[in-house]
């Protein structure tokens, strides 16, 4: 019987590094796939590439893995790629230590289009699959991210969703691309400029996005240019309106309006607002520089209403409301924004300008119904949307049904311009697998489509001035489409932010720069319901309970790309809109507003799409699944003493009897229903869990971290197929599990140094992986052990480790650590304290000598890191601060004294590496330990500003570390202290 091999992500990854890059990624634009088409909730470039790898390849430490691929990893060299070797020259020379510096290469940004990291990426695939590379799935594909890594990696990718938006988005990135591959563009102006082989990847194709999108431009100055005026000679990049609505008081007949603030730019040097003038019973705008009084606060008052600004008196929200489902809600220009050459101009509104917005007649319009209903939508919010058209403006229609309509005729341009070239005349079109000119005028046609629906996104009347930026911000800045009362109309025909040429050099710069292996597959389907015959390799993003209203979202672009590409798809935009009844979220207004209705529906759902996975998945590869996890969601954490648990489960078997379940604590109650059901589905369907690695891709630097408690961004969920003869556990028989097991599991992640806020959630890996390797674990009676129940004695076992770890340490940072728990760093009685220590053998005064508190008028309290800090200050009179000859550093100093320096002015990593150069070696590895202790004190407690303080120590460990050798590095000796590592 062949022995079980292993694959890479079942066992460890550079996490932290992974991390890194796809916190990195999040501030890209400029070429990345997320600006080829806006999705919601896309998973980062760096964590996929890595997770789709390391699903694949087998941990070279492994004695079962493959001869030729642990050779490989043994001949991995930075040298060769041009990165270092660090992890080898932390950790020591290994295969695995090897391939984890090529991974951290692999997932850079730059690496996404590297020949030669992809290449040997693919090799070392092959390698370790024998040459059968599996196909990828992803059933739930949305943005497109999984499939566009799995095709860079050499696979053969699928992408499956019930969206249409999505589904076209996938066609974009792995269908269109590798189809029409190396081809030199057939437009006139780049034909002859250079050699077909100078035309890599999709170079031609982007090539001809851009000249047909100028062509596209001109057309549409042609027809609808005289709508978009200049203002002095200059062209102008936005208007900016304000809503109106009739005031409510009777003494007047005019309509007022809702500005949020009249502050125009808050740009140094140009500073400017529009004041408002009230002459005649009217309201008009005048541009005045400088900032306004008071701030320039507007008429809007945030969930309330508004007031008149003519008469003072408030305007009720639910009147507004009222005004605008009545189709009485106006609007006033308040300023005209200009491209002067060397900055924004802001000119006071004139008549012409405002008649000229007003005399556009569009030709046609998206009349679809929005869900009034969706809570994601400024439809059902009450304001007057009924339809799509709703929101945007008369001029703002014209110019995107022009546009619409000019893609079409750009097609036709397209296609007799490729067989002018001399591309194939085969008349198959590109849904079926067309590769002649009537499929690549019709694939180039998409992505003008793409960037119609990016100047739709920044020329809707949900669109507010950035007053810093001095830019329009486009309309999704989040996952839902919320009301904006002055918003800002650009101009799409000019050459900037919201403009048709910018929407083209993005999407054009995106599609250049996708990089791809082999051809892949999108199409739409339904995950409850695969029908794939092969055995697959699935890795999924799957739809996060009620978190993204997906469906309604997308009928915004949908709107667009029917009417441009349905020739092009037709069965892909043959309904009105998007499909909703079948879309897998818990929306409650799908059923009558029943949370319970929607729950079940959502649980139902998961179920059946991880068991139709489960049918195809491949048994020798894991699946895995990303969890988007919000703050809110708090992990059932019940205050369980599992020595309890297991006398109670022991007195029931005895008896017979049902053990008394434990009361759940407020936190279980708070539990996440996202998490319970994507586990619970998991396991029912088959699949046991075999680890968990929480992604983080943003709040790591400390200035974010103190604004907010970082919390993992998502948690990828390794998974493989359970035994069918899997065997029943007691409850009692878990408990013992848990406590034998976790500790290792525990103890291993915290040697990588993963942060103290992921440490819950990565250790449900290890702790569900004992969990659901049963067919069922069972209470005393027989009643099963469910999921909810499962998670809290898995975090019970979780604190119960980690306060035992506190017997490693010195007596005096025992101490500590139970003073800090009551107090933290506050006051308390001094006979308490000489109590405790007393009960630890130490005393009070010896704890003051050695500088861990201080005890003062009958008080004790810990020294705080402010404290440290002051003490390690340098100055004329005193040095930095070092151990004397002699002195006793307690594990509790040491680590404060690493926070401190870490927060210092001067300090930061460089810092604490010299003081750790300082430190004894046996306290300073200790001092990491002490970090997740106090951390999980913290955490349970609420003190979320201490609670940062240990969690920055962690997750900056290996920044110290690296810094430390460096420092070494440079002539300074001495061996590393002991337990760094």
């Amino acid at each position: 019987m062949t022995e079980h091999r292993k694959k890479l992500i079942e066992v460890a990854l550079p996490l932290e590094a992974i991390n890194e890059v796809s916190r990195y990624e999040k501030s890209l634009r400029n070429g990345h796939p997320s600006t080829l088409h806006l999705w919601w909730a896309r998973r980062p470039l760096a964590s996929v590439r890595a997770v789709i790898f390391a699903s694949l390849v087998d941990d070279p430490d492994d004695p079962n893995a493959p001869p030729a691929f642990v050779e490989a990893c043994r001949a991995l060299d930075g040298k060769d790629f041009g990165y270092e070797n660090r992890n080898v020259q932390t950790n020591g020379d290994t295969p695995r230590m090897r391939l984890f510096d090529f991974i951290e290469k692999l997932v850079t940004w730059e690496a996404s289009n590297d020949e030669r990291i992809l290449a040997k990426a693919r090799e070392l695939i092959q390698l370790a699959t024998d040459g059968d590379l599996p196909p990828l799935l992803d059933p739930f594909a949305g943005g497109g991210t999984i499939p566009l890594e799995a095709v860079r990696l050499g696979l053969e990718a699928h992408a499956g969703d019930l969206n249409p938006v999505a589904v076209l988005i996938n066609k974009a990135q792995i269908e269109i691309p590798p189809r029409f591959a190396n081809l030199p563009p057939v437009n006139p102006a780049d034909a002859r400029r250079m050699g077909a082989g100078a035309w890599r990847g999709a170079a031609g194709l982007a090539a001809d996005v851009r000249y047909y999108g100028a062509w596209l431009r001109e057309r549409a100055l042609e027809r609808i240019g005289h709508l978009y005026p200049t203002c002095n000679g200059e062209p102008v990049v936005a208007w900016l309106w304000a809503r109106t609505v009739k005031s409510p008081d009777p003494a007047i007949d005019a309509h007022v309006p809702l500005v949020r603030s009249f502050i125009l730019s808050k740009r140094k040097g140009r500073e400017c607002w529009a004041m408002p003038i009230v002459a005649d019973g009217r309201v008009r705008f005048r541009v005045v520089a400088g900032a306004p009084p008071k701030g320039g606060d507007g008429t809007i008052i945030p969930k309330k209403g508004a007031r008149c600004l003519i008469t003072g008196a408030p305007i009720p929200l639910d009147y507004i409301r009222a005004e605008g489902v009545a189709g009485r809600m106006g609007a006033l220009l308040m300023a005209i924004v200009t491209d002067g050459g060397d900055g924004r101009n802001y000119y006071s509104p004139d008549e012409f300008h405002a008649k000229v917005a007003l005399s556009a007649t569009p030709k046609w319009k998206p009349e679809q119904e929005m869900n009034r209903k969706s809570p994601d939508l400024v439809s059902g919010r009450g304001y007057g949307f009924f339809t799509w058209a709703d929101l945007f403006t008369a001029r703002q229609l014209t110019a995107l049904t022009t546009l619409s309509d000019l893609v079409a005729e750009a097609r036709a341009q397209i296609e007799a311009d490729a067989r002018a070239r001399g591309m194939s005349a085969d008349p198959t079109p590109l849904r079926a697998g067309g590769r002649g000119a009537r499929a690549y005028a019709e694939a180039v046609s998409v992505y003008l489509a793409f960037a119609l629906d990016k100047v739709a996104d920044y020329n809707s009347t949900l669109c507010p001035w950035h007053i810093a930026e001095e830019k329009i911000v486009h309309t999704f800045t989040r996952q839902a489409l919320p009301m904006v009362w002055d918003y800002a109309e650009a101009n799409p025909l000019a050459e900037a932010s919201g403009s048709f040429s910018t929407a083209v050099k993005y999407v054009a710069d995106s599609l250049q720069k996708l990089g791809f292996g082999r051809e892949g597959r999108a199409y739409q389907d339904d995950a409850r319901q695969l029908g794939h015959p092969m055995p697959l390799v699935i890795a999924t993003d799957p739809p996060y309970y009620d978190n993204v209203g997906y469906a309604d979202l997308s009928d915004f672009f949908y709107v667009w790309l029917r009417p441009t590409l349905k020739d092009v798809y037709p069965e892909l935009f043959s309904t009105l809109l998007t499909p909703k009844e079948a879309e897998l979220i818990a929306a409650r207004h799908r059923h009558g507003g029943d949370a319970a209705a929607a729950k079940a529906f959502f649980e139902a759902g998961m179920f059946q799409s991880f068991k139709a996975m489960r049918a195809v998945s491949h048994l020798e590869y894991p699946l895995t699944i990303y969890y988007a996890y919000k703050q809110r969601e708090a992990l059932p954490v019940a205050q369980i003493d599992l020595d309890e648990a297991a006398e109670a489960e022991a007195e029931a078997e005895a008896s017979a009897v049902e053990s008394p379940a434990p009361a759940p604590s407020e936190a279980a109650q708070s539990a996440s229903t996202g998490w319970e059901t994507m586990l619970s589905g998991l396991i029912k369907a088959g699949f046991s869990v075999v680890g968990t690695y929480p992604m983080r891709t943003e709040l790591s630097t400390r200035s974010n971290a103190r604004e907010t408690n970082a919390l993992a961004s998502s948690v990828v969920l390794v998974c493989k197929p359970r035994p069918s003869d899997a065997p029943v556990v007691t409850l009692r028989g878990f408990l013992d599990a848990l406590r034998r097991e976790l500790p290792a599991a525990v103890h291993e992640l915290q040697s990588g140094s993963i942060a103290p806020v992921d440490l819950a959630q990565a250790c449900i890996g290890p702790g569900m992986a004992i969990y659901s390797r049963y067919s069922q674990v069972r209470e005393a009676d027989g009643t099963p052990v469910g999921v909810r129940k499962a998670l809290e004695l898995i975090n019970a076992a979780l604190d119960e480790y980690l306060a035992q770890q506190e017997g490693e340490f010195d007596l005096e940072t025992r101490f500590a650590v139970a003073w800090f728990e009551q107090f933290a760093f506050g006051e308390g009685e001094f006979g308490d304290a000489d109590n405790m220590a007393r009960a630890k053998n130490i005393s009070v005064d010896g704890m003051k000598a050695l500088g861990l508190l201080k005890a003062e008028g009958g008080k004790v309290r810990l020294k705080s890191r402010k404290e440290y800090a002051s003490e390690q200050k340098p100055s004329q009179e005193r040095p930095e601060w070092q151990p004397s000859p002699g002195q006793r550093v307690t594990v509790w100093e040491a680590a404060h004294r690493l926070i401190a320096e870490l927060n210092s002015e001067n300090g930061g990593e460089k810092g604490a590496a010299k003081l750790m150069e300082k430190l004894p070696g046996s306290v300073v590895g200790e001092s990491r330990y002490l970090a997740y202790r106090l951390y999980n004190i913290c955490d349970r407690k609420g003190w979320a500003e201490h609670a940062r303080d240990y969690n920055d120590l962690v997750q900056r460990w290996s920044g110290i570390h690296d810094a430390l050798v460096q420092l070494r590095n440079r002539g300074v000796q001495g061996e590393l202290p002991s337990g760094q590592d």
